[in-house]
């Protein structure tokens, strides 16, 4: 089964977990102490880029009836789409910005281009998703409801067909989270009953989700393409493309960030007791970062740091690359993983669980307990105690712990059968 115990699943005690967390509130501080005009300066700065890209794309899509212009307009439109969806709109909703007081880069009025609505994102994302991160049962971004993830979730022969609902995920990725919030899984199910209160807030929100994607097809679809005259069709499959790329790149970076080895998934047993403590330490431990230079990024809306953006989600993306230094060296101390690769391995990590896991558990090696994509507290046998080395004086805990259990795996199974 997955942690249901984060703390002992650490190898902390109460106390260095309540010592941890005050180690991380001091991070918040500081960062929060130090923010001013450089960082506005800098989202300004982005939000002007990412407009210029905009315009000039959609200006070359006038001449998209020449192959060469059809691919400079989708390339221009894809990179500002990605950057107007990342590096701005999620991070903006997330309130990043809110301690600047500009009503136009706020999180309460921003409205990003793309086919979910705000509102509804809001709530599935910083709410649910941030608040119950990797918890089974409480976030639905575990899978989206759609995919099988982790083996806690029980095989369906529904999951046979985990890799081409992927496929299909990633081209259609903004309508997947248009929806999500709808829990169209409980329609299915019955559980919105005509005449019902719960029958009256799905219409609403579906009508609002409806309006939101609508908006979207008529901009991308009708009058853009219609602006560009004779070349509405090539400006018309041009803009096609561009959100296509943005869908498949967006998909790409957050399951990189969730779904990797080292990603772990949790149970609802200490989440109602949950301190702040335990709650870093469950979303540093549920998280996965993507290596790379200032590009990799920029480009993923700095959710290439994601366990820093678990972490601190409210706090400025540019600020990341910092944060992660101050983490990284906590994650030394306390003997903690720091869970991080580039992005193609992370990628192929994601997308071999998402392949493996379409099989039943009896097809698979592993057990719930000690599998590659998650684990539990109980692969330690009850081992869990923290110890001191007494050569080097360093703390030998879950890093150690986990570093050595991979060495015993590597010696005991051929290598073409290893972390299957």
């Amino acid at each position: 089964m997955a942690i249901s115990d984060v703390k002992e699943y650490a190898h902390l005690t109460e106390a260095d977990v309540e010592a941890l967390g005050v180690e991380f509130d001091a991070i918040r501080r500081d960062i929060e102490s130090s923010r001013g005009a450089q960082d506005a300066q800098y989202i300004r700065n982005v939000i002007r880029f990412q407009r210029a890209l905009e315009i000039s794309g959609r200006a070359v899509l006038f001449a998209s009836f020449l192959p060469p212009a059809w691919f400079a307009g989708v390339a221009l439109l894809s990179t500002s789409k990605i950057i107007e969806n990342m590096e701005i709109g999620h991070n903006v909703m997330h309130g990043q910005w809110d301690w600047m007081n500009d009503p136009e880069i706020h999180s309460s009025s921003w409205e990003w281009d793309n086919a979910g609505a705000a509102k509804h994102w809001k709530h599935t994302h910083n709410y649910l998703h941030h608040k119950y991160t990797n918890v089974l049962g409480m976030d639905d971004d575990i899978g989206y409801g759609l995919l099988r993830v982790t083996r806690d979730q029980r095989w369906k022969p529904f999951n046979l067909g985990n890799p081409a609902y992927n496929l299909v995920l990633q081209l259609l990725f903004e309508y997947g989270v248009a929806i999500q919030h709808l829990e169209l899984g409980k329609l299915a199910a019955g559980r919105y009953k005509p005449g019902t209160p719960e029958r009256a807030e799905f219409d609403i929100k579906r009508d609002h989700a409806l309006a939101k994607m609508g908006k979207q097809v008529v901009k991308d679809y009708v009058v853009f393409p219609a602006l560009t005259g004779p070349a509405f069709v090539s400006t018309l499959t041009a803009n096609l493309a561009a959100n296509a790329i943005r869908n498949v790149w967006t998909n790409a970076v957050i399951f990189c960030g969730h779904f990797p080895d080292g990603a772990e998934k949790f149970t609802k047993d200490d989440i109602d007791n949950e301190t702040k403590g335990q709650w870093y330490l469950r979303q540093m431990l549920g998280s996965a970062n993507i290596s790379g230079g200032w590009l990799t990024h920029f480009m993923t809306g700095n959710l290439s740091h994601q366990i820093e953006h678990h972490l601190f989600p409210d706090l400025p993306s540019n600020r990341y690359a910092d944060v992660a230094v101050r983490v990284r060296e906590l994650c030394d101390k306390y003997d903690l993983p720091y869970t991080t690769g580039s992005l193609p391995v992370q990628y192929f990590k994601a997308w071999r669980t998402i392949a493996k896991l379409s099989l039943p558990n009896k097809y698979l090696r592993a057990t719930a307990d000690d599998a590659p994509e998650t684990a539990s507290e109980r692969k330690f046998g009850g081992n869990t105690d923290a110890s001191i080395d007494p050569i080097t004086g360093k703390r030998r805990g879950l890093r150690t712990a986990l570093a050595a259990g991979r060495r015993r795996i590597n010696r005991s199974i051929p290598a073409s059968l290893q972390r299957a």
